[in-house]
């Protein structure tokens, strides 16, 4: 299913928040999660990520594009690339809700329903980042391809 993912003209230029240049998979958010989910697994385990470190990651990416259903109207995109340490996926949307400081949100705890999606990601990847611009929030999730994440 990899191949059903796509990098259209007006996407292209786009360059994710690492500033590496590399944005391999686009897909559109949907309703349809299951299918996010299919591609984000097949694209990330065709990068070398396996297990329950990919596991981790669909989940993850599963909860910030459910975010976009939820509090961003379903207007939102996700965005995958990799290198030879890290498969990273950034998870757009276009309201902007989202800032830097709510990617360090603590555990909300047992006594409320709801609230527990950014928190989640902290625990599922290796690194968890919010920006925001003119377009929107972006959540970017990082999992390193290794046993252990070797950041610079």
């Amino acid at each position: 299913m990899a191949s059903l993912a796509r990098v259209d003209d007006e996407r292209r230029g786009r360059v994710p928040v690492d500033g590496s240049g590399r944005v391999s998979a686009y897909w559109p958010i949907t309703d349809d999660l299951s299918v996010l989910r299919g591609l984000v697994r097949n694209y990330a385990g065709d990068a070398g990520l396996s297990g329950v470190r990919l596991q981790d990651l669909v989940l993850a990416v599963n909860e910030a594009a459910a975010n976009v259903l939820d509090h961003a109207d379903g207007e939102g995109d996700v965005q995958a690339w990799h290198d030879e340490r890290f498969v990273t996926v950034e998870v757009r949307d276009c309201l902007g809700h989202l800032v830097p400081a709510h990617a360090d949100a603590g555990n909300p705890g047992v006594a409320t329903l709801r609230g527990r999606g950014l928190w989640l990601m902290r625990q599922l990847c290796d690194e968890v980042k919010i920006t925001r611009d003119a377009q929107g929030s972006a959540v970017l999730l990082r999992q390193a391809l290794g046993d252990v994440p070797a950041y610079d």
